[in-house]
């Protein structure tokens, strides 16, 4: 990614104003004349506003030592204009170039205090921050920040929470409810559209909102009652994007206003379509054979990614990243933040899915704009760039320009989406000229299973053009596109990041219509939610020549599909149904009968490994990677991914095969199963394959000696409905660690092992031990009932099982013979009404064995 920044400064050094001096007042002018805004000095108070647009309202910060909101005196102002080109990564428009006029106004409050206010201002609008110059810790206890809207102006607004997915409204600035509203914020000013945001939020200090009194007055309130930071502090921008509305939803003023990107090389950053399987069917992403399929289905429609959810369990997700990766398709995962919240966490989790192969991660339920919230994406950011983990931000925090900093955020949520299964064409409307001008928007479209919709088809397919996200979550079950062919053809052919926007037509809460441009083709998209009638589009953005344009709409028996040659500057009409849509797919007529370009899965492949698994410290391998027909694939090479001589092929042909031989070794103080992956990398259509098969190696470790705790045994494997077992603890919440003393109907019990449904832990013995016993039970901690079985395995055969047990249960003692049994698993299942509440602990469990 690229990042460029020229300056030129001219620095006026101004006597000091006295505080009582009134009318004092300057202005910053856009380099096109377009936008002037103006800061004004009255009493010792500032104000800042937009002419013909915002009138002047005032702002300033308070810090614990000073308050910087009055008793203020200019000291001096100095100038500069700021070009800014930049690459992004995904977006409305992936090469930036804007240029904005910067002014520094440096002012002293009582005691000496200082406050530095930064304007810049650009043909898309402008936006001020703050600057506590002093070195040294500070505290910011408030903002008087301030913007005045008139009455009457028309608003579309979004009640705060803290992860934005409350339902937006239309009103009026002044007859909105008193209380706090997201950002951003629209407001239609006479002619002109306002739209009100953040930028550049990071751990130095909180995010905001707007509040509103009840009289057109919105102020800025912080999240946290005070932020501290080390000085000198620049807080985050107060951004106005000003315009028409072509204006604001082209505007990428919050991206221009964020730090540079952090990361030099974006080049695994890879945006694309996902298939996605919870919202149509929650319980699929526990389901390994139901991901395949749907790993299958998106390798035949060359989808990049599919996305398991919560639901996933460790022991089959590494091999289904294999499964996939070898057909062309890369594997997300989602995790609850608070499993990354922690360094020792980031240090241990994220290492362990990148060494399974996992492309990106969705990250869920931050739900929070505080600092501390701030600090932890401050973290977890770098932490996924250094290993090339693409993110995903859930029950997140609305952007503010973090896609321009970690380009390897590919969207964000901050919307009431799809899977809120209530889908209204009134709101879909308005987030083209909201939510979705700050950054990606992970909406999850196109889903007929949502049932409790007023949109139609063709509507639902228009959103994944109308709506950017650098990761399109397509979100329906794939038999369900498979039964929409004529939407599917569409969806397999529509990108998912834009060299070009523009606005055509519409107007918030009823229409929108948009084209995108991505390489030398240009996609029309509109979503109405106005009765049927028809829509016109000019194609006065098209470059000379004839062009083939295919439309999807809505037709009286379903989605059809029509094909027009047009030119620059004809006027393309589409009837539309009520509430409905449409797509138009326009590219360079060559005499072509479509636009659509070939979808050809990534051919099959064969890798195989011999032996398939072992036991012991090293295994002689030996492995064959066969193209059985098809191709040909090239630059082909066929290596340990721990490390070996490769051997290589320029190319294979149908029925070619390369093989090779290499002694490999576990890695030093490895225990139980350990995966030694052969990979093959080869080029086809000008992707990368990576197809994998693992040698399992079983390392013993010692086996236990006379009486042995099972807390005290290291793990040969372990899954947990939520968060880890805990040893010597109840299971607690999602973190290690934060379990309570294992308690079952009132007593306590200082071993054992804490775990929550569905649960199981495999630990070795080594035919070593005789007996087994544990007190088993749902802990107290938990405030509903709970209900779970437990049983004992042994090398894979039932022992002993409890039956249901539930919250109000005695503890009940399960005993086991485990003579002769090499690997012991102790499994809970959820007694058959969801795992909810589900903490069951082994209590006291423990072994009987040989030896001492």
């Amino acid at each position: 990614m690229r990042s460029l920044l020229t300056a030129v400064l001219v620095l006026a050094v101004l006597p000091g104003a006295p505080a009582d001096r009134a009318g004092l007042e300057w202005t910053v002018v856009a380099p096109d004349g377009a936008v002037t805004a103006r800061v004004g000095l009255d009493q010792g108070r500032l104000s800042f506003g937009i002419d013909g647009v915002l009138p002047a309202a005032p702002i300033g910060i308070r810090t614990a030592a000073a308050d910087l909101s009055a008793g203020l005196v200019l000291q001096n102002r100095s100038a500069r204009t700021v070009r800014e080109r930049y690459t992004m990564t995904s977006g409305k428009r992936l090469d930036r170039d804007t240029t904005l006029r910067e002014s520094t106004f440096s002012f002293t409050g009582t005691g000496g205090a200082r406050l530095d206010l930064v304007v810049r201002v650009s043909a898309e609008g402008a936006a001020y921050r703050y600057v506590l110059p002093g070195d040294g810790p500070v505290t910011v206890t408030g903002e008087t920040s301030s913007f005045a809207i008139p009455a009457d102006a028309p608003a579309w607004l979004l009640p705060y929470s803290p992860n934005y997915e409350e339902s937006w409204s239309q009103t009026t600035a002044g007859a909105a409810p008193a209380g706090n509203y997201g950002f951003p914020a629209l407001f239609r000013i006479g002619g002109t559209y306002a739209m009100l945001a953040e930028s550049d939020v990071d751990g130095r200090y909180a995010g905001g909102r707007l509040t509103h009194a009840g009289d057109g007055t919105y102020t800025i309130d912080l999240a946290d009652p005070a932020v501290s930071a080390d000085g000198p502090l620049s807080t985050p921008w107060r951004v106005a994007v000003v315009g028409d509305l072509a204006t604001v939803t082209g505007s990428t003023l919050t991206d221009d206003l964020a730090p540079a990107s952090k990361i030099k090389d974006t080049s695994w950053v890879r945006p694309g379509a996902v298939a996605w399987s919870w919202l149509s069917e929650h319980a699929s992403p526990a389901d390994p054979v139901r991901q395949r399929q749907y790993v299958d289905f998106a390798a035949r429609h060359r989808w990049p990614y599919v996305l398991i959810d919560e639901g996933w369990n460790a022991s089959w997700v590494p091999e289904t990243v294999r499964y996939a990766r070898a057909r062309g398709v890369d594997i997300l995962l989602w995790l609850h933040w608070t499993a990354l919240d922690t360094p020792e966490e980031r240090a241990t989790v994220l290492p362990r899915l990148k060494s399974w192969g996992v492309a990106g991660l969705k990250i869920d339920f931050m739900d929070s704009d505080g600092q501390d919230r701030f600090r932890w994406y401050d973290e977890i950011l770098p932490a996924t760039a250094a290993l090339q983990l693409m993110v995903n931000f859930h029950g997140a925090t609305t952007p503010r320009g973090m896609q321009r900093t970690w380009p390897h955020v590919l969207t964000q949520e901050a919307v009431r989406g799809a899977e809120q299964f209530r889908t209204r064409a009134a709101t879909n409307t308005i987030f083209p000229f909201t939510r979705n001008v700050t950054g990606g928007m992970d909406y999850t479209p196109v889903t007929w299973a949502v049932t409790d919709r007023d949109t139609t088809d063709a509507h639902e397919v228009a959103l994944s053009v109308v709506y950017e996200s650098g990761w399109q979550h397509l979100a329906d079950r794939f038999e369900n596109y498979e039964t929409h062919p004529e939407a599917l053809r569409t969806l397999d052919q529509i990108p998912v990041v834009w060299d070009d926007t523009r606005l055509l037509s519409g107007e918030p809460g009823r229409s929108a219509v948009l084209a995108r441009r991505a390489g030398d083709r240009w996609w029309v998209a509109g979503i109405s939610a106005a009765p049927a009638g028809s829509t016109a589009a000019g194609l006065g953005f098209l470059p000379a020549g004839r062009w083939l344009a295919e439309t999807l709409r809505d037709g009286d028996h379903g989605l059809v599909r029509e094909s027009r040659i047009v030119r620059r500057g004809d006027t393309l009409t589409v009837p539309l149904a009520a509430n409905g849509g449409f797509v138009t797919a326009l590219c360079p007529y060559t005499g072509a009968a479509t636009c659509d370009r070939p979808v050809v899965p990534v051919p099959s492949t064969i890798l195989t490994v011999d032996p398939p698994a072992a036991e012991g410290s090293t295994v002689d391998v030996t492995a064959t990677f066969t193209l059985p027909a098809g191709g040909p694939i090239t630059d082909v090479r066929l290596a340990p991914a721990a490390g070996g001589t490769p051997v290589t092929a320029a190319r294979l042909r149908g029925g070619e095969s390369l093989t090779g031989t290499w002694r490999l070794s576990v890695p030093a103080g490895a225990i139980g199963d350990v995966d030694l992956p052969i990979v093959a990398i080869y080029r086809w259509q000008g992707e990368t394959v990576h197809v994998e098969r693992a040698v399992r190696v079983f390392v013993p470790p010692p086996a236990p000696a006379g009486d042995a705790w099972v807390s005290d045994l290291p793990f040969l494997s372990e899954t947990n409905g939520y968060g880890p077992v805990e040893r010597d603890r109840s299971n607690g919440e999602q973190s290690a660690g934060d379990g309570n003393p294992l308690t079952l109907r009132g007593t306590v019990h200082p071993k054992g092992l804490g775990t929550h449904a569905p649960a199981e832990v495999t630990v070795w013995l080594g035919a070593a031990c005789t007996s087994f016993t544990a007190l088993t039970g749902v802990d107290d901690e938990v405030t509903s009932p709970g209900s779970v079985t437990f049983e004992v395995l042994g090398d894979g055969r039932p022992l002993a099982a409890t039956g249901v047990l539930r919250s109000a249960d005695p503890a009940y003692p399960l005993t086991a013979d485990v003579t002769g049994v090499r690997r012991l698993t102790l499994r809970v299942t959820d007694g058959g009404d969801g795992k909810n509440f589900d903490h069951a602990d082994w209590a006291a469990a423990r072994l009987t064995c040989a030896g001492k």
